[in-house]
């Protein structure tokens, strides 16, 4: 059932609260072996549904998302519990205020199942990188789930949440979603507060959803979004009444296919399982067109100089003084910096920090970071000036399924290289959607990346909507 179909059960009596956090912790404990959790609120769901229950039993007003369950990314802010990032540093930090994301969700009675596992500080892909150990794929639990958002995927995914909360930076939502077979939406830059997000590159970041269908992630988004006065970046922008339009027709719609995300490097399947959806889309109305995206090329280049200074930047604030962990010995106050940060951070965190500061040094300020910061402006024209031209454009989320656990840690620019398709999205700062495509032959689900122009995310899920119909 959809998010909905759902509330409105629960609002007839036909379907208990109580019982279905009941059947999502069994979830969680059947599928421990995933890690997709770093806390689980057993106690204090189960207390909510009965307290919702009651509600509706005595026709009591509750939210529209009554009855909804819903796995956080541990790097998102829920009063008085602990936000620990996946992180030694910040493994005891509890936190003292609600993120405006949490604070919306909470005015309309969704209930938080638990803080799901994820890449430290969200710095990776493939959630490995995490201080309670790698999150593992529920296709194949040999296998990736993807990163950094790798335990809000798994928890969708196994049935322990209705829908999860995740973070992106360069395809934090999207990569995990095409490895796990879901719907994963990384919203317009200020489209969705951050406030109460943890920073990893703060003009790059964005809180987004994982669901099941693209009805479901519009009536999320119709919740979540809009201005917030704590979030300078949030944009004062009219948040449409996204589930109203999810049905509009694609007919005349135009949509571009960008040939540099098609070329070497891409699975073969992948590939034509692209095309032969997007010859469906055409099929159905759409005017389907190639388009070329020279600057394309240099994306993954740029995006990794201006996260790494912005972590720089951000993470200097985990210094032992503060809050978080702090080293038991040290003879000075340098010292204990040195020790708290040295022990506290993980070797992919650690190797961010390095490669940020590097850039951002006196020597090389000007011909990396300045250099990116130039990169990303003409790589933001061409794809303002492409959408200007096509409603949407559409390409693989990831050039290859979900790899296995270790295969790629020990070789960070491989690694690396699997945000490929995603980074420009972030970069240029519109919206992008990963839709289920089918599965390879290996037996592993592949995505569909939707990317539009700022502040168009009807139009992400009116492509969804007709996409999963086709399939």
């Amino acid at each position: 059932m959809s998010i909905k179909d759902i509330h409105e059960s629960v609002l007839q009596g036909s379907v208990s609260v109580t019982e279905r956090v009941r059947q999502a912790l069994v979830a969680i404990k059947e599928n421990k072996h995933l890690n997709a959790f770093t806390q689980i609120y057993a106690e204090e769901a189960l207390q909510q549904a009965e307290s919702l229950d009651q509600k509706i039993t005595g026709k009591q007003k509750v939210g529209k998302l009554a009855g909804i369950i819903f796995a956080i990314k541990d790097n998102i802010n829920i009063k008085n519990h602990r936000t620990t990032c996946a992180s030694k540093i910040l493994n005891n930090f509890v936190a003292p205020f609600d993120a405006t994301v949490i604070e919306r969700l909470k005015a309309q009675d969704a209930i938080f199942i638990g803080k799901t596992n994820m890449d430290e500080f969200a710095m990776g892909s493939s959630s490995e990188n995490s201080f309670y150990g790698p999150v593992k794929n529920p296709v194949d639990s040999e296998r990736v789930a993807g990163g950094s958002s790798g335990g809000s995927a798994v928890a969708v995914a196994i049935g322990a949440c209705d829908a999860a909360l995740g973070s992106e930076t360069g395809g934090s939502i999207r990569q995990p979603a095409s490895f796990t077979g879901l719907l994963g939406l990384k919203p317009t830059y200020g489209r969705v507060s951050r406030y109460g997000l943890v920073a990893y590159a703060s003009s790059l970041d964005q809180i987004g959803p994982f669901a099941k269908t693209p009805e479901d992630l519009a009536y999320i988004l119709q919740v979540i979004a809009g201005l917030d006065p704590k979030d300078s970046t949030s944009a004062d922008e009219p948040v449409p009444d996204y589930p109203a339009l999810i049905d509009k027709p694609i007919k005349g719609m135009k949509i571009g296919l960008p040939q540099e995300y098609f070329a070497e490097g891409l699975d073969p399947e992948i590939k034509q399982s692209v095309l032969s959806l997007a010859d469906q889309l055409k099929a159905a109305g759409a005017e389907v067109q190639t388009v070329s995206l020279p600057m394309t090329k240099y994306a993954i280049a740029a995006y990794y100089i201006i996260a790494t200074a912005e972590a720089s930047s951000n993470l200097a604030r985990y210094d032992g003084v503060r809050y978080g962990y702090r080293a038991a010995h040290a003879e000075d106050l340098n010292e204990m910096y040195q020790n708290t940060r040295s022990e506290g951070f993980g070797e992919e965190v650690k190797r961010r920090i390095l490669l940020g500061t590097y850039v951002l040094s006196a020597g090389y300020y000007d011909a990396y970071y300045k250099k990116a910061m130039q990169v990303r402006r003409l790589i933001q024209n061409e794809m303002m000036d492409a959408l200007k031209e096509f409603d949407a454009l559409i390409t693989p989320t990831t050039p290859t399924t979900a790899f296995k656990l270790g295969e790629k840690i020990e070789d960070p620019l491989t690694m690396y290289l699997m945000d490929i398709y995603t980074v420009t999205a972030n970069l240029a700062g519109i919206c992008a959607l990963n839709v289920p495509a089918g599965q390879h032959s290996n037996g592993l689900p592949f995505g569909l990346q939707i990317m539009s122009g700022a502040f168009k995310e009807e139009i992400l899920f009116r492509l969804a909507r007709q996409i999963m119909q086709l399939k």
